[in-house]
C-alpha cells in the first residue's frame, strides 16, 4: 500500500509498504482522509523518536473486524465510517491504569502515528474495536477528521470545572488554538484569544471569540486587574509556557497543550508563589465532539487551508510548515 513513512530523520512516501494485518480484537480502517497535525510536524522534527507511518486525525470505514468478540460484538462497524481513539491500551488484568479507567496513560500503550502504531497517513491502519466511534450521516469526511483534536479540547471541560463566570484566555491563534476557543465557550465563560495574526484572530472571531493582538515585544502582559482565571498555552513554542504564566491570575489554572520538540528552561518560583494549578492536557472524549459537530455548534471549515492526495503527501507536509497555514487535510481513499 502507499504510506508516508518517517524513519531515519527522512519522510518518504512509500508504494510499497506491507499493509497491516490485525491482531485479535482489532479492526482494519481504510483511511478517506487524515490531517496533519502539529503533532506531525514535531516528530520530523525530532520529538518523541517516533519511526514508521504519521498521522493519528483520520475519517476512515472498517473493512474487517479480526477475533470472535469483535466479530460478535462490533459488526455494526462494517462498512461503516469511522474516527478513533489514538491510544491502544493493552486492558490487562493486572494494569493498574487500564483497570482505573486510565487507557490513555496506559504504560504498555501503543499511540497511532505517534508511538510504536503506523498510523493514518496510509492507505489502511489498525486500531482496537473498542475505539471505534461511528461518524453521524450529516458529518462530512473534512469535519469528521477534527474529531480528535477537538475531543482533546473537551478534554479541558472534563478535568477543570469552568464557570460561566470566568475569564479564559486562549494563548495561540493556530490550529489548536482554533478548536480551544470554540469548545471552551460551549461552557459559558468568557473567551479571549491572543495571537500574532490579524487573519487568524478574525476565524475567531467569527465563531463569537473576543480576540487580541498580540505585540512583537516579548514583555506583553496583562495589566494585574485583567489577568484571567485561565489561560491555555497552545502556542507550539517552547517560550508560550512564560508569557501564559503572566497572564495566568495568582491560584488560576493554566492548561498545557502544545507538544513541541524545544525544550524550555523556565523559572518555576512564579507557580508556586502565585500557587498556579498547572493542569496537562492531551486525548479526549469522542462523544461531545461528534456532537458538537453534528449540531452544528462548531464550524471548522474555514480552518482548512489546503487539501492534497496521499500521491503529493510531501508536498503537503511542505506546506503545512508554513507560516499562517492552518489545517491540511489528505485524501486517501
Amino acid at each position: 500500500m502507499r504510506a508516508l513513512v518517517y524513519r531515519d530523520g527522512a519522510l518518504t512516501l512509500e508504494r510499497a509498504y506491507a499493509p497491516p494485518v490485525p491482531a485479535e480484537g482489532e479492526a482494519l480502517v481504510r483511511v478517506l482522509m487524515a490531517g496533519i497535525c502539529n503533532t506531525d510536524i514535531e516528530i520530523v522534527r525530532g520529538y518523541l523518536n517516533f519511526a514508521g507511518v504519521l498521522g493519528h486525525e483520520f475519517v476512515g470505514v472498517v473493512e474487517e473486524l479480526s477475533g470472535r468478540r469483535a466479530r460478535e460484538q462490533y459488526q455494526h462497524l462494517l462498512g461503516r465510517r469511522v474516527v478513533g481513539d489514538i491510544n491502544a491500551a493493552c486492558r490487562r488484568s493486572d494494569c493498574w491504569y487500564c483497570q482505573h479507567a486510565m487507557p490513555t496513560q496506559c504504560p504498555r500503550r501503543t499511540t497511532l502515528g505517534i508511538g510504536g502504531r503506523d498510523g493514518a497517513f496510509a492507505e489502511y491502519l489498525l486500531l482496537p474495536v473498542e475505539n471505534l466511534h461511528l461518524v453521524p450521516d450529516n458529518v462530512s469526511d473534512e469535519e469528521a477528521v477534527f474529531v480528535e483534536p477537538l475531543a482533546a479540547n473537551f478534554e479541558m471541560l472534563e478535568q477543570v470545572h469552568l464557570h460561566p463566570s470566568d475569564r479564559v484566555l486562549v494563548l495561540g491563534d493556530g490550529k489548536m488554538g482554533q478548536l480551544a476557543a470554540p469548545v471552551l465557550a460551549l461552557s459559558g465563560c468568557a473567551v479571549t484569544m491572543l495571537g500574532k495574526h490579524e487573519e487568524k484572530l478574525a476565524l475567531a472571531a467569527q465563531q463569537g471569540i473576543e480576540t487580541r493582538l498580540l505585540h512583537a515585544s516579548e514583555a506583553f502582559t496583562f495589566n494585574a486587574d485583567e489577568r484571567v482565571d485561565a489561560v491555555v498555552e497552545c502556542t507550539g513554542s517552547a517560550q508560550g509556557l512564560e508569557l501564559a504564566l503572566r497572564l495566568v491570575r495568582p491560584r488560576g489554572t493554566l492548561f498545557l497543550k502544545s507538544t513541541v520538540a524545544d525544550k524550555t528552561t523556565l523559572h518555576l518560583a512564579p507557580i508556586v508563589i502565585d500557587e498556579i494549578r498547572v493542569q496537562g492536557s492531551r486525548c479526549g472524549p469522542f462523544e461531545p465532539a461528534l456532537r458538537a459537530l453534528s449540531l452544528r455548534q462548531i464550524e471548522i471549515k474555514p480552518l482548512i487551508s489546503a487539501r492534497y492526495t496521499l500521491d503529493n503527501a510531501l508536498e503537503a507536509f511542505d506546506y503545512a510548515q508554513q507560516k499562517g497555514v492552518l489545517k491540511v487535510l489528505l485524501h486517501i481513499g
